[in-house]
């Protein structure tokens, strides 16, 4: 069943009506991509940047390549001190091991256990089954043409610069425009966090 999000209809400036359902189709499939992330890493109790970072690992893993705390932070986009702390959960929840590194004496190699490699296994094998005979559908003439979409759109995303704020309107009183945003949900709980 396929998902029921509705249209933004943020693609309407475009005339092409199947390039529109290609975006909003992209639109549908990252909106489900990162309800999955939290769900994933909510049913193996650990937050979503600790679940990437130990699919980092994984993966340099089994490219054979040297996963470093730097690469990690790297990655995540986050502080070394925010990569310590997050690299000392995992590895006292027995999923990833530190060792020197061979040739820096500064750095460390990351590891994943054979614990993680088996719970990430098993959890996300099925779903990744599912998603090649998925991918098997497509006709094989047009793949090519599809891993060059995505791609090209990846690296879009990737390489898409600052996006500016959005600016009060003028015609507003300037007090209230230029007053902060607030959540009254969060007002009323001084402990809850957005």
């Amino acid at each position: 069943m396929e998902p029921t999000i509705p249209s933004t209809g943020a693609y309407r400036h475009q005339d092409d009506d199947l390039v529109v359902a290609m975006l909003e189709a992209l639109r549908v499939f990252r909106s489900s991509d990162q309800e999955l992330r939290q769900r994933v890493s909510a049913s193996m109790r650990m937050n979503v940047r600790d679940l990437q970072a130990l699919q980092f690992v994984i993966s340099a893993q089994n490219r054979d390549e040297l996963a470093t705390p730097r690469g990690v932070a790297a990655h995540l986009h986050i502080s070394t001190a925010s990569t310590t702390k997050l690299l000392d959960r995992l590895t006292r929840s027995g999923h990833l091991e530190r060792a020197p590194h061979p040739t820096d004496r500064r750095s460390l190699l990351i590891s994943a256990t054979q614990h993680a490699h088996e719970e990430v296994r098993e959890r996300l094998a099925p779903m990744h089954a599912r998603m090649a005979e998925i991918a098997r559908d497509v006709p094989s003439h047009a793949r090519p043409a599809v891993v060059q979409f995505l791609r090209r759109m990846a690296a879009q995303l990737d390489h898409a610069g600052e996006i500016a704020p959005l600016r009060p309107d003028p015609d507003l009183d300037q007090d209230v425009a230029t007053a902060p945003h607030t959540d009254p949900e969060a007002d009323a709980d001084p402990r809850r966090t957005t």
